[in-house]
């Protein structure tokens, strides 16, 4: 079991990971010209393992069903998501980023990627599926967070 002072260390070094997340997103934007909320919603769409329409989007975003039909039309209009009919119900619209888009995102962040895989290739075997394991757990954890059901009003006993 970990000590208090290594979870501690721990907790910390995630929350600055997530904060190097956010300020990476921002440099990304920048970098292609867009706003971040542009570039979170591509992320969604690219890594959703089933297929996002608008709505979904816009749930996963935190923006309301307006905002998010904006968003996609501003995302389309720059080429960078299509919208295309959903493969399990025709009858609604599916989002899928464009070739265009990919293309930009890894040519931005190779260098970034390029450093994260030197930092994996200098793990052994064991650590890496520690490492993987733990990130795992890490991921659970914070998507059980982010899909309860909202608690805006504080219980009282």
């Amino acid at each position: 079991m970990a000590s208090k002072e290594a979870v501690y260390e721990i907790q910390l070094s995630l929350r600055r990971m997530l904060q190097g997340g956010r300020e990476m997103q921002s440099s990304l934007a920048r970098q292609l010209g867009v706003r971040v909320i542009d570039v979170q919603a591509v992320d969604h769409v690219v890594s959703a393992e089933e297929p996002l329409g608008p709505v979904d989007l816009g749930n996963r975003l935190g923006i309301r069903s307006a905002s998010a039909t904006t968003l996609v039309d501003r995302l389309v209009a720059a080429g960078h998501l299509v919208r295309e009919p959903h493969p399990a119900d025709a009858r609604r619209v599916a989002l899928r980023a464009t070739e265009h888009a990919r293309y930009e995102v890894r040519q931005s962040l190779t260098p970034m990627l390029d450093e994260i895989t030197a930092a994996i290739e200098r793990l052994d075997h064991d650590q890496a599926a520690t490492v993987s394991a733990f990130l795992h757990e890490v991921t659970a954890a914070m998507r059980d967070y982010a899909h309860r059901p909202d608690r805006t009003t504080p219980e009282f006993d």
